[in-house]
């Protein structure tokens, strides 16, 4: 097996995604793409995919968005890059068995990985690409790889205020606790939620023409309380951990509790609220630092 190659300020992210948590995401990769499905579709028409589009699609996890960005390219190729080889070698089984010959993955970090220059047409990333160390070396990478005037289209989450479902979940799972609120400059969820930030980091990795388009839409975490439950506890189930057995306890009473207040008898629900990003390669050259020559 072959080491990944990873930029050092992408370790912790790698260590997470390599490891026990990107092999949760594959085990539960049908309920996580539910999860997301009032978001998809709409994500996917902002793509606009055309049938001869060569598309990098970034953070990739367990393959969707890559295999249907393969059909949609059916003239064309799509290619899924992510830090977790246990996603990546589910969708590479799940491409095969659904038959797609015009797809690939692979298991590198797409903030210094070597693409070939100027040879994509999209690249897009459903909730993938706000993990990054450094991301307007990650962003100027990948504006590499883009033609000129070729097409960035992410989803990314809004900030904490509207997105009920990891709001409202991480206080229960709190157990009283006083939880750090995550900065928006760091990696993670919410590292792309602010637009300023989003339109800084774009345009200096390359990039123009940067819009942001809000939605908001529901989050399905299960059918029932009991499946909800077992889904929210493998996903958060890391902040249990310095927890005694009470306040384990707590913690799952209180989780249950939130659950069982958003079952609508159709799915257990949770508001959700992101940014559409759209943005253009610029036409110059991008040079290795992120400058437009």
């Amino acid at each position: 097996m072959t080491k990944l190659n990873v930029d050092p300020t992408n370790t912790e992210q790698a260590r997470a995604w390599d490891g026990d948590e990107g092999a949760y995401w594959a085990r539960n990769s049908e309920q996580f793409d539910r999860s997301v499905a009032a978001l998809h579709v709409p994500f996917m028409a902002a793509a606009n995919l055309a049938a001869h589009d060569r598309v990098l699609d970034i953070g990739c996890g367990t393959g969707q968005t890559t295999r249907d960005a393969a059909r949609a390219a059916s003239s064309g190729s799509a290619l899924g890059v992510d830090l977790s080889l246990r996603m990546i070698d589910h969708a590479r089984h799940v491409a095969a068995r659904e038959g797609l010959v015009n797809v690939s993955f692979e298991h590198v970090d797409a903030q210094i990985h070597p693409f070939e220059d100027e040879y994509f047409d999209v690249a897009l990333s459903r909730t993938g690409a706000m993990f990054f160390g450094d991301p307007v070396a990650a962003f100027t990478n990948i504006a590499r790889a883009l033609r000129r005037g070729g097409r960035l289209v992410l989803l990314t989450w809004q900030g904490l205020e509207g997105n009920e479902w990891i709001r409202a979940l991480s206080t229960a799972m709190a157990a009283g606790r006083e939880l750090p609120i995550p900065q928006a400059s760091a990696p993670g969820p919410f590292s792309l939620s602010d637009p300023q930030r989003v339109r800084t980091v774009l345009g200096a990795a390359g990039f123009t023409d940067i819009q942001l388009q809000p939605r908001s839409d529901a989050m399905w975490l299960g059918d029932d309380v009991d499946s909800a439950q077992q889904f929210v506890l493998g996903l958060l189930g890391w902040m249990l951990s310095r927890l005694d057995d009470k306040g384990r306890l707590l913690a799952v009473d209180s989780v249950r509790a939130t659950l069982a207040a958003h079952d609508t008898g159709h799915g257990v629900l949770f508001g959700s609220a992101t940014w559409t990003i759209l943005a253009n390669r610029h036409d110059h050259e991008v040079s290795t630092e992120g400058e437009q020559q």
